[in-house]
């Protein structure tokens, strides 16, 4: 399999961000890509307001793009996220979408976790118009390779992972608008870890540039193997990373390294425990 990852700079311009994501995805389906993978909020990147005023159902004009150049390009796409109307209280989803070659959505993740922090002096709060998901989601491409779906924040999260990783994921999405304060010093520990120690590939699509209302994201998009090794990384600026994932040399490492194999979770249950009445 072909992988690539987009990076973009994604703004509040919706139509300028949807022929940029079109384009960069058919430069990768030319490139041989049977696995795209788009950035965080690729279709609209800005003020939390605004980007809950653009959200859109499932079946609205970014979902109904993907699928038409899915179908096209005969490529599995994930459509890195949008914001998806429909939440209680009048918020959104954070939600990536998994569109087949046959253009048709095999799986919608909503992000677990929300970015309510403070970075180098910005203050972030996702929840203010976002409400989080509650399901872990396994996909799977074409060819039947187990595809677990996660958004930029998880990453911090390792349990998410080897969840994924146990229901039989082998490739990991990881679309992002990582800070550009995190890309620098996290990002690519981060995406090195969550590989080595899930023995996984992970497909890393990150925002690069400012966005409104002035924050920015590092990009540095990357694919990474099962061993750690970054196959593959974007330049600065708008564009891709492209690698070949290697399944039979994944399948060496983890029966040489068999690390999965000797878990042993009935000893280190991470579950808040319950308080006793």
């Amino acid at each position: 399999m072909r992988a690539a990852v987009v990076q973009m700079n994604s703004t509040a311009d919706v139509a300028g961000n949807l022929a940029t994501a079109q384009r960069l995805v058919r430069e990768a389906a030319a490139r041989g890509a049977d696995l795209v993978v788009l950035p965080e909020k690729w279709n609209c990147l800005a003020e939390p307001q605004t980007m809950l005023d653009g959200a859109q159902p499932l079946d609205g004009a970014a979902v109904s793009l993907v699928a038409q150049l899915a179908r096209e390009l005969s490529i599995d796409l994930v459509a890195g996220s949008i914001v998806e109307s429909g939440g209680d209280e009048g918020k959104g989803f954070n939600a990536s979408v998994h569109v087949g070659p046959d253009g048709q959505v095999q799986a919608v993740y909503r992000k677990l976790h929300l970015f309510d922090v403070e970075v180098a002096g910005t203050v972030y709060r996702e929840s203010d118009t976002e409400q989080p998901g509650d399901e872990v989601v396994l996909s799977h491409s074409a060819d039947g390779t187990g595809l677990g779906l996660t958004i930029c924040y998880d990453l911090r999260f390792p349990e998410l992972y080897r969840a994924l990783t146990v229901r039989g994921a082998r490739v990991l999405a990881v679309p992002s608008a990582f800070t550009l304060t995190t890309t620098r010093d996290h990002w690519e520990v981060l995406l090195r870890a969550r590989a080595i120690e899930n023995q996984a590939f992970v497909l890393a699509a990150n925002q690069i540039g400012t966005h409104p209302p002035g924050h920015a994201s590092g990009g540095r998009s990357a694919i990474v193997d099962p061993w750690g090794l970054v196959l593959a990384q974007a330049r600065d600026g708008e564009g891709l990373a492209v690698a070949d994932l290697d399944f039979e040399a994944q399948d060496q490492v983890r029966a040489r390294l068999p690390a999965l194999d000797h878990r042993r979770p009935e000893a280190y249950d991470v579950r808040e425990p319950v308080a006793e009445a």
